[in-house]
């Protein structure tokens, strides 16, 4: 193994002794020896089976048989969860075919990032991940159910999902994607288009139509963003199928793969001999996994935040430090937009997933000695599924990349780190994705230009008064002030400055994702502005120095002066009601910062502190 990789796993094992042992003795009293429902009264049971058709309701009474649990995010507004819409009848013939029973045990809600950016909807986003967890655990209260199937896609869906599957730990889960949709525009061109729209060189109509040519059908959008990022950490975290994540929807491809899913997880629970329940699968080594993978790759920053959380949920202890020094020891190793300009299909074409994952583990940069839902070990995830007269198998994947500017090798990679830096200083702490910046690293001293909400911003660009070299000051967009959403509308205008020849950079308590693309941008602040964070001191002209080779995050500012200052205060109460927000002010008020998961969720192990 890599040293560092080694380093930063033995370290996690260590801070997280008590917690994990806790969680550990949570879940094994949790298990019981034959399906669960046994422990049901025959009141509880009867009216647990009570729909059932006449054979499922035997197979139930009969205490032989696992019970499958469904749960789902299908919508069928947003494209990624639309082919979601008949999947629950086809996983519960899989089942029935191999002499188990399957229940659709609950629905979670699936919002999207991409409908709600720049609208009310997005301060409800971050939430909905705690909302989603606490939904699904509701779904698996019933205790009639064996094991698992989870189904979602994007943002927060699946990191919620894991929160919920987690605090189930002694059930076997399988994870089952969707797919991405087949390739539309190029992404150059969208950007284009976008940046183009940002300075007034094309109108509305061009705008809509260059989008519905990049989002044209059902699947997941084909960037490399926070939803195809989810798909690749859960399928190196071995909660996928090989090669399952990036098939696209309606092929039969991506139907013998569900079909396969289905099956697996009656072949996991406690009722035969190779049980494996996802809190043996969810360790220190497989966190580790998923967050190199996510390095290589250049993924979500929102995962700065969501594997902090579900580690917690595992009774696993990460930081931005253990994510800062696996940077350090991973290479990057793709270039998908907004990295590059080829999408996920273009990834998977050019070696995919089990090319990456086998360098990853050739060069010691993954555990190999892990629990997956296919068994132990990494191997064959480096194998990729393919359909040979109707029968579902797993063949070698690449030798090398059939395209090297998107998928590139360890020894020759496209940056010899991860791509983000953790940034700390007097103003805080956050994190800046520097995979998609032009130059490898990003230093920048300039004076401040500070907004209290994303919207000020377009004015100020519009007159003209950011054409200047400065760092861009976005506040009170933390979790606790409101909600913590993307500031997806800041990139265009910042990106335009940038092409202009102005040194600019974008300080925020709020999120960015993928979404920075080639803008430096310092993001989730903590401690945020709403708790009395120095960024809420910050005046117009202040000098910001942030300089990702040394880590340095400064405001330049004298230290009797700061003290002299007041904290910014500002009026969040157009962002606290309307659109629902109204109903979520508990659970703002308990969401923890953002280098703790931004997280409402309390978790019974954490009493072992």
């Amino acid at each position: 193994m890599n040293p560092m990789i080694q380093e930063v796993t033995q370290r996690i094992i260590e801070r997280s002794k008590q917690t994990r042992q806790a969680y550990l003795t949570k879940i094994e009293k949790a298990r019981k020896q034959g399906p669960l429902r046994g422990a049901l009264s025959c009141g509880n049971l009867a009216h647990g089976f009570a729909a059932c058709n006449t054979d499922d309701k035997s197979d139930l009474r009969s205490m032989t048989k696992a019970n499958v649990a469904i749960i789902s995010s299908y919508n069928d507004m947003l494209s990624a969860h639309q082919p979601y819409e008949n999947y629950p009848q086809k996983i519960k013939q899989a089942i029935n075919e191999v002499g188990s029973v399957a229940q659709f045990a609950g629905g979670v809600p699936a919002m999207c990032d991409g409908v709600t950016q720049g609208n009310p909807g997005m301060e409800l986003s971050l939430m909905s991940r705690d909302n989603i967890a606490m939904g699904a655990a509701i779904a698996l209260s019933h205790n009639m159910f064996d094991a698992t199937i989870m189904m979602g896609i994007c943002d927060k869906i699946v990191p919620g999902l894991l929160l919920g599957g987690l605090s189930f730990g002694h059930l076997p889960t399988v994870f089952v994607p969707a797919g991405p949709m087949p390739s539309g525009l190029p992404n150059k061109e969208k950007a284009r288009v976008r940046q183009a729209y940002a300075e007034g060189k094309v109108g509305r109509d061009e705008l809509l139509e260059a989008e519905s040519q990049s989002y044209h059908s059902a699947g997941t959008c084909t960037f490399y963003g926070t939803a195809n990022s989810n798909q690749l950490v859960v399928e190196v975290m071995g909660l996928h199928l090989p090669g399952a994540s990036f098939v696209n929807p309606g092929t039969p491809l991506r139907e013998a793969l569900t079909k396969a899913a289905s099956v697996q997880a009656t072949r996991l629970t406690d009722l035969g001999e190779n049980y494996m329940p996802i809190g043996h699968i969810v360790d220190a080594k497989s966190m580790v996994n998923g967050i190199v993978a996510l390095l290589a790759t250049g993924g979500s920053t929102n995962h700065t935040m969501h594997l902090v959380a579900v580690a917690r949920a595992a009774g696993l202890i990460i930081n931005w430090d253990d994510f800062s020094d696996l940077s350090k020891a991973t290479p990057l190793l793709t270039r998908i937009y907004p990295n590059g300009s080829a999408d996920i299909n273009h990834f998977t074409a050019a070696g995919g997933t089990g090319l990456l994952f086998k360098q990853l583990l050739d060069a010691g940069l993954l555990h190999n000695d892990v629990n997956t839902i296919c068994g132990r070990g990494l191997e064959q995830y480096t194998k990729e599924p393919v359909l040979r007269d109707g029968e579902l198998l797993w063949v070698d994947c690449p030798k090398e990349s059939l395209d090297k500017t998107v998928l590139a090798t360890v020894s020759e990679p496209f940056k010899p780190d991860g791509g983000l830096s953790v940034l700390e200083g007097n103003i805080g702490r956050a994190v800046m994705k520097t995979s998609a910046l032009r130059e490898p690293s990003c230093h920048i001293k300039a004076p401040a230009v500070v907004f209290e909400d994303q919207y000020a911003l377009d004015k100020a660009f519009n007159d003209g008064d950011l054409n200047k070299d400065c760092v861009v000051v976005v506040r009170f967009q933390g979790p606790a002030a409101i909600g913590m959403p993307e500031l997806h509308r800041l990139t265009p205008p910042l990106g335009v400055l940038q092409d202009k020849g102005y040194k600019v950079a974008l300080v925020t308590d709020g999120r960015m994702s993928g979404a920075s693309g080639k803008v430096p941008a310092a993001i989730h602040l903590t401690p945020e502005a709403y708790k009395g964070g120095l960024i809420a001191k910050v005046k117009n002209g202040d000098i910001i120095e942030l300089n990702t080779s040394t880590g340095e995050f400064i405001l330049h500012v004298d230290e009797a002066e700061l003290a002299s200052r007041e904290l910014a205060k500002a009026d969040l109460r157009d962002s606290h009601v309307g659109m629902g927000r109204e109903m979520f002010a508990g659970m703002r008020a308990s969401l923890t910062g953002a280098e703790e998961g931004a997280c409402s969720l309390f978790f019974e192990q954490e009493q072992a502190l």
